[in-house]
Formats: C-alpha cells, structure tokens, sequence
C-alpha cells in the first residue's frame, strides 16, 4: 500500500446485487455498472466524486470477485488507477467489506462509499467531509445524515444529538426502518436524517470498535487478509478465512454500539437509486411526465417510465407504468409498485 499522509482515502464499497432494478440489472452486471442516471455509471460518478488529488488518494475498491473486469474497464474509461481492488470470494455485509479496506489502510482516514447512489450537489458533499475530517482524524466514527424530503419507510434514520462543531452533531440513536406513521413523526419533530451509508473515519479506529463489539468479524477478516494472494493491485482475501466472519452490517456492528459516533446533516441532492420508480423520478421527462430511453415510441400516454436496451417499445394510451426491456426479459409495472421488481429477479 502507498502511503496516505494528509489525504483521504476513498473506499468504494460495490459488492451489492441490484435486485430491486431487474431486468436491466443482473448478478453479473448490477446496477452501479449500468449508466442509469447519465452518460457514465453510479460506479464511475462515485469514482469521480473524489478524482481531486489534491483531497484525495487513489481509492480502495472492495467488490465482488466476479467483477474484476467490470471494474477494470470502468476505472479505466475515467482514468483513475486505484491504489487496490480487494475482491470478496463472496459478499459478507458491509461490517467485513469495511474491515478489509480498514486492514489495508489502517493509519489512513477513510471515505466509505457505496458505488452505486447519486449525489446531484457534489460541492455540498465536498464540504461535509471537510466538516467531519477533523472529528475523523480525532477518532470519532464520521457518518453523514440525509437530510429527508419525505416519511420514506425504506431508509432507517439518525437522531441528532449535541452540537459537536459547525454542522457536526453527536449521533443520538440510530433508528430502524419505520412506518408510515412513525416516519410521518420523526419528520414533524425535526431532528431526523436518512442514513445514508457513508462514513468517514480512521481504518484504525473503525479495527478499535470491531475489536470490542465485533472481534468475529475482525478475526476472520485479519486471517483473510494476511493470507490474501495478491495479483498487482488486485487484493484476494482468503476464502476460507472470510466465509467464517458474520454477514452484518456496519450499522449493527458497530455504529449503533459505538461511543464516539458523530453526524453531518447534509442535504446533497441523494438518491439510493433503489427503484425503478426513483429512476423516474431522477429521469428528464417530457411535459407529460414521460422518460424514455431506447427505441421506445409513446402516443397519447402520461407519467411513464420506458426502457429497453433492443426491442423496439411502442405504446398508446398508458398511464404511470414501468416498462423495462432488457435481452429477453420484459417488466410491466404500475408506478408505485417498483419495489416489486426483486420478486422476478433470477
């Protein structure tokens, strides 16, 4: 590992399957390596998120093992050379994924990252991680709350607590998922932002907190490491070793039982990108609500999303549907009911 004095180091977490946004995204090529929001991928709008070296080391990837030339070629299409990619024999949670980044750049101070969300203000999310560096550099556990524009029931929540610093507040609880009526509440009363998965902090203090509230998952990933099998930047944990640590999240691993854990509210223009219904919402649409991409030709319809990555789609008359078109496979749904798409995945 090169040495990271006074830089942030970027960790790409892209080990998630993508689901809930079947058929276009698959097993094999999930949904941070599909353009979905714009002319490049959620993989490589992360990547470049942090592309100024002047902030920023190279970053860490941690994926999948089976998407190593996805990867490859993505990076390379940008540009960027990352310091190393660890490829997961198999996925195990962010807990472990974050473990492995944290073991290879222990005296670094981290930006963990899903790879496949949109930041739409990348200057607002610049100035988070410069409020919540030094609090990192300190020891503190970083994360970044969302500020909410809606009760959504599929985000868990973060309660402010204390002023720590300017717009830097201890984390008072986090919150699982809610319903409606709770969600409906935490909005009224203020306080509340999404959890929206990123953390700032250094690898070593992150190996402190799993030591004491996770010291499993620590001893599998530290085994996987120190015998990993290193191919150039390519990082190959032990197989073995890593399928023996528990599948959890940071969340629970950690973050919740932690006592040094600090927030930066902050309202970024993000978005999960976990439905096709927030694909529609992300999309250019047309006057009558319409996103089309593709061969896809619309009369006399409003408030419709329609993909297709081959077969001509044409239709009239339509109203607030989901078409997606990808190889042999077809999706129809109302608008509203995108989560539903995961039952179909293969």
């Amino acid at each position: 590992m090169k040495a990271h004095t006074g830089h942030v180091v970027p960790v790409i977490l892209s080990g998630g399957s993508g689901t809930r946004l079947w058929p276009m995204s698959t097993p094999e090529r999930p949904k941070q390596f599909l353009a979905l929001t714009g002319n490049e991928t959620m993989f490589q709008l992360t990547a470049a998120r942090t592309a100024d070296p002047a902030r920023f080391s190279p970053p860490i990837i941690v994926a999948n093992a089976r998407h190593a030339a996805l990867i490859d070629v993505q990076l390379s299409a940008i540009g960027m050379i990352p310091d190393a990619v660890i490829l997961e024999p198999m996925a195990r949670n962010s807990a472990p994924a974050i473990a492995l980044a944290a073991l290879a750049a222990p005296e670094s101070v981290l930006l963990v990252m899903p790879s496949d969300h949109v930041i739409a203000d990348t200057d607002a999310f610049g100035s988070a991680v410069s409020r919540g560096l030094p609090f990192a550099e300190a020891g503190w556990l970083v994360t970044f709350g969302i500020t909410p524009d809606a009760p959504e029931t599929g985000f868990g929540y973060i309660r402010s607590g204390d002023p720590l610093g300017e717009g830097v507040v201890a984390v008072d609880r986090f919150i699982e998922k809610p319903d409606h009526m709770r969600a409906e509440a935490m909005i009224a009363e203020g306080g509340h932002c999404w959890n929206g998965g990123i953390f700032l902090m250094r690898g070593q203090a992150y190996l402190d907190a799993l030591g004491i509230h996770a010291p499993e998952i620590l001893g599998a990933c530290e085994t996987a490491m120190s015998a990993a099998r290193f191919n150039g930047a390519k990082i190959h944990p032990d197989e073995g070793a890593f399928s023996s640590s528990p599948a959890t999240s940071i969340d629970y691993a950690v973050m919740e039982k932690a006592d040094r854990v600090a927030m930066v509210p902050i309202d970024m223009g993000w978005s999960d990108v976990g439905s096709w219904d927030a694909i529609h919402a992300l999309a250019e649409a047309d006057a009558a609500g319409n996103a089309v991409r593709g061969d896809v030709q619309l009369e006399d319809s409003s408030g419709c999303l329609i993909e297709t990555d081959g077969i001509r789609i044409s239709g009239a008359g339509l109203q607030d549907l989901i078409v997606i078109a990808s190889g042999n496979e077809v999706l129809i749904l109302p608008r509203g009911k995108s989560q539903e798409a995961r039952r179909f995945a293969k």
